[in-house]
């Protein structure tokens, strides 16, 4: 009986292996390591575990004009994806969008999806992978819409008295009871809001100007291209460290 279990145990260990926890913090762009492929270039951001997740990816991607980073394929794990600069073409399940800087798209298991350079500049995405602790749910994912993309340019901003936001979408997927992004944009010298905590785990994105992230009362500085992960219950806040607004996207996923 004692040997049963421990063979369930290694097979266990086998099929899932011990992947370290993501810490709370901002990853900086300028110091992430480039990988140079065949035809793009890669920025590997964080790779780990979360409360949720217990695989979770976030990557860079540059394609030079004209180039695939390769063919349409399939995956077992979702996907989203943030255009950073430039165009690209996203086709899933057939369908095709051309898409520019701060469009994303979000691929479903098992949904048949690829990407393009189309255009005569390179093109630089953010991708993130990532597979939930409990079972898939892809009737859930399907009745909250299946695989889908927002057009940067087709999100109404909506001014506020810091600044303003942009809702791209709050919704479940296969993978999550409840991924919901926003946009942000604070004037100068403003605080977001109070330290604060949620049962959600949290990405900020820079995309314009600096911010300082107080993490678990730690203030640390954050840039165009930076990433900052905020595990569940948290404490945090940012601000805007810029002469002028800065932007960012926040996204929550539980």
């Amino acid at each position: 009986m004692l040997k049963a279990v421990l063979a369930g145990v290694v097979l266990c260990l086998l099929q899932w292996p011990l992947l370290p926890s993501i810490q709370s913090k901002v990853y900086t762009w300028r110091e992430t390591p480039v990988i140079r492929k065949a035809n793009s270039e890669q920025r590997k951001i964080l790779d780990g575990e979360t409360l949720d997740f217990r695989h979770m990816a976030v990557h860079a991607t540059t394609l030079p004009a004209h180039q695939a980073p390769h063919p349409a394929h399939k995956h077992n794990d979702e996907e989203l994806i943030i255009i950073k600069e430039g165009e690209l073409t996203v086709t899933i399940e057939g369908k095709t969008k051309t898409l520019g800087p701060g469009s994303v798209a979000l691929m479903m298991p098992g949904d048949e999806h690829g990407f393009e350079n189309k255009g005569d500049k390179p093109a630089t995405y953010y991708v993130m992978r990532y597979e939930s602790k409990e079972p898939v749910d892809l009737e859930r994912g399907q009745k909250a819409g299946g695989s889908f993309w927002v057009d940067w340019n087709e999100v109404a901003f909506k001014p506020h008295d810091k600044g303003g936001i942009r809702r791209m979408f709050d919704r479940a997927t296969a993978m999550t009871k409840r991924f919901e992004m926003h946009v942000t944009t604070l004037n100068q010298g403003l605080w977001s809001h109070p330290p604060h905590t949620h049962r959600a785990a949290e990405i900020l994105l820079m995309i314009d100007n600096n911010a300082q992230e107080s993490i678990n009362g730690v203030l640390q500085p954050a840039t165009t291209g930076d990433l900052i992960f905020l595990e569940s219950s948290v404490p945090h806040a940012i601000q805007n460290t810029s002469p002028g607004a800065c932007t960012y996207f926040a996204f929550q996923f539980e």
